[in-house]
């Protein structure tokens, strides 16, 4: 009996080491390709990088989208309009299989996930009310009610920004950093005056101020460190593939001039953004 048992646990473990060694080469993209179908989540109130219209998803990052998946021939793109402060936790828990929405590559977020190469500047700058005097560069933000999203790194860089150079230069920082759901609600409370300013990246208020510049002026020069916008997917080994196939797209829309034909076309102006390697994060 002992004998038998020696044999029948070498077969038992044996037959079982093909299913193991399976799992273990599970790949996401392989996955997609022969489902035939990619579950992409995308917070659609951030124009002009995505937005709803007429009921679909479109913007820059949209058009980025559609060029990026000729690389996949026959695969079905699933689009989720999920609100923002769910995007990355949904991501971590496999609600869907990338993100492709603009995330500001920070230090915190690549530690935990996979970014590809950028695909524009993310470079924060302050929004006012047109013709409010008060502020005419980020140093006048002290003793201020200032706007953001929640959850959006627009306000570390801020709360940096207070702590390495209003403070020290001014004695002070802002009154107050309110957050909001959503950019559009900071927007519209800064109209009512119920903050004084909003912070945004350059590239998105570019847009808002050509369609709205009777109510919102854009203080120049941006303030805080250079910062980039890029999608992300999990940080693992059956993503790294997924992640790799889109950062390869959006490089090769860059090296041909495709990119900067989108972000003239969003966004009424060009940038140059590094296509050869993820930019370290400065936060």
């Amino acid at each position: 009996m002992k004998n038998l048992k020696r044999l029948f646990v070498p077969v038992l473990i044996g037959a079982l080491l093909p299913v193991a060694a399976s799992t273990a080469r599970a790949d996401l993209l392989d996955d997609i390709r022969e489902r035939g179908e990619i579950v992409i989540a995308t917070e659609a109130r951030y124009a002009p990088f995505e937005m709803l219209e007429d009921g679909k998803i479109v913007g820059l990052g949209k058009d980025i989208l559609d060029e990026v998946m000729k690389g996949l021939p026959g695969v079905k793109v699933k689009q989720l309009d999920v609100p923002f402060q769910g995007i990355l936790p949904g991501l971590a828990s496999e609600r869907f299989d990338f993100v492709a929405t603009s995330l500001t590559i920070t230090r915190e977020r690549a530690d935990k996930f996979g970014f590809t190469v950028p695909f524009s500047t993310a470079s924060v700058a302050v929004l006012k009310r047109t013709g409010d005097d008060r502020i005419n560069s980020a140093l006048d933000l002290v003793g201020l009610v200032v706007g953001s999203q929640s959850g959006a790194p627009q306000v570390q860089v801020l709360k940096d920004y207070e702590q390495q150079v209003l403070i020290p230069e001014k004695g002070q920082g802002v009154k107050e950093i309110k957050a909001f759901m959503d950019y559009n609600e900071a927007y519209a409370a800064l109209a009512s005056r119920r903050v004084d300013a909003v912070i945004q990246s350059l590239p998105n208020l570019a847009p808002l101020v050509k369609a709205r510049g009777d109510v919102f002026e854009v203080v120049q020069p941006p303030f805080g460190p250079a910062t980039y916008y890029a999608w992300a997917g999990r940080k693992d080994a059956d993503s790294a593939s997924l992640v790799n196939f889109f950062s390869e797209g959006i490089a090769r829309l860059n090296k041909s001039g495709k990119l900067a034909e989108l972000q003239k076309k969003w966004l009424g102006f060009e940038m140059d953004v590094p296509s050869d390697k993820v930019p370290e994060p400065v936060n």
